[in-house]
């Protein structure tokens, strides 16, 4: 097992996920995915998990533990701002099994992506929170997060990102 980071929550610890925590990795997205109501929109495999987090490594999990049971996870990789010219961490996704809430797991996790940044000289901590949320936004605000209300997020893909990966040729 790789390395277990306890925290001042009895019982409960984390760590960053291994290979064999592929099948874990993927049922907690899609539970977090039917919570947002987006599990239709799930395609990753195992498979393509395990290439992109242990092959290709674009992204790192970390995994949180009640008395050795799962309980939620983190899935970060780094970005990078230009006008800081260092790198930040992404929070694609923070997820607590419902049941588990209201314990401390979740601010815990939080609290240790901001220990990781300053550890790694990240200048930053960032994700996205659907509107709809409160419960989450209410979390994040209540652990000091900003909402960034004057930018607006673009994105292209499916038949729009290969649409643009042809204008290259033109």
């Amino acid at each position: 097992m790789g390395k277990v980071i306890n925290t001042s929550i009895e019982g409960y610890r984390l760590r960053f996920a291994e290979e064999k925590d592929v099948p874990l990795i993927l049922k907690f997205i899609k539970e977090l995915a039917d919570y947002e109501n987006l599990l239709h929109e799930v395609v990753a495999t195992e498979e393509i998990l395990m290439d992109s987090l242990f092959k290709r490594k674009a992204a790192e999990v970390i995994i949180g533990e009640y008395n050795e049971e799962p309980v939620g996870f983190a899935l970060i990789f780094y970005n990078f701002s230009t006008f800081t010219g260092k790198p930040g961490i992404y929070l694609e996704d923070l997820y607590v099994r419902p049941e588990m809430r209201g314990k401390g797991f979740g601010k815990c996790l939080l609290s240790f992506l901001g220990k990781l940044a300053v550890e790694r000289d990240c200048k930053r901590v960032e994700w996205w929170c659907l509107d709809w949320n409160e419960s989450s936004i209410e979390f994040y605000k209540e652990m000091g997060a900003i909402p960034m209300d004057e930018w607006t997020v673009y994105r292209v893909c499916d038949e729009g990102l290969d649409k643009l990966a042809r204008e290259f040729h033109k």
